[in-house]
């Protein structure tokens, strides 16, 4: 049973109830610094160390939704790297043989411009990419990178400029280095938000408190006997 939308501040208050005030503040505080404007997608990475180092640099930039392609490799994280940060971001997941097709159409629903992240003909440079519309950006294997499918289907082609002899950076790295541009580029845009709705931290808030309880399901249950609503 879900929680009816006009009852959902009065259900935070209710968990937050059930935390330490220092958590609360801290809920608080980063729900206001997330975004949606930039979106990381991760195709078939396979690399434990990478996915858990990808996971953590969109945390600490603030970048909330992470979609998870796993055509032909099943995703997995290492805690040691990632330092739990999969709690606080929104994964998307697709698996099978429409993975990618069904990221893409997932992506453009939300609204997204789709960047492959890879040197390739009409290619732009990271700094040059216009934020006017959210950004997705595809990242692939370490050996393989982006398959035929995802490079073809998406809008462009995006690349961090080299001087060095190896050419090319870990994607890990790769990752990191895009969102520090892209965020702060962002975040200097006085013409568009860069956080979440108030309606969006909210939903967040929730489900982290929730994410924060071993308690979670029996606190709902719970909840919803004070609303007298069958869990």
């Amino acid at each position: 049973m879900e929680i009816p939308g006009d009852r959902l501040p009065n259900y935070l208050d209710f968990l937050l109830d059930h935390i330490t005030p220092h958590k609360a503040a801290l809920f608080a505080e980063k729900a206001a610094q997330r975004t949606r404007k930039v979106t990381v997608v991760l195709e078939n990475i396979f690399q434990a160390h990478n996915a858990s180092a990808v996971l953590r640099s969109c945390d600490c930039f603030g970048v909330q939704d992470v979609y998870i392609i796993e055509k032909t490799n099943t995703f997995s994280t290492t805690q040691q790297i990632s330092l739990g940060s999969s709690r606080w971001l929104t994964l998307h997941r697709f698996e099978g043989e429409e993975a990618v097709a069904d990221c893409y159409a997932a992506l453009r629903k939300a609204g997204y411009c789709i960047y492959a992240a890879t040197p390739h003909q009409n290619d732009v440079n990271v700094e040059d990419l216009a934020i006017e519309q959210p950004i997705a950006l595809v990242f692939g294997t370490e050996m393989q990178g982006l398959s035929e499918e995802a490079l073809q289907g998406a809008d462009a082609y995006v690349k961090i400029p080299m001087v060095g002899f190896t050419e090319s950076l870990n994607v890990s790295v790769s990752a990191a280095v895009c969102l520090h541009h892209l965020t702060w580029k962002l975040k200097g845009d006085k013409n568009r938000p860069f956080g979440l709705s108030l309606k969006e931290q909210l939903e967040l808030k929730i489900k982290w408190a929730e994410n924060s309880s071993r308690r979670s399901v029996e606190l709902k249950e719970a909840y919803l006997r004070l609303l007298d609503v069958e869990p």
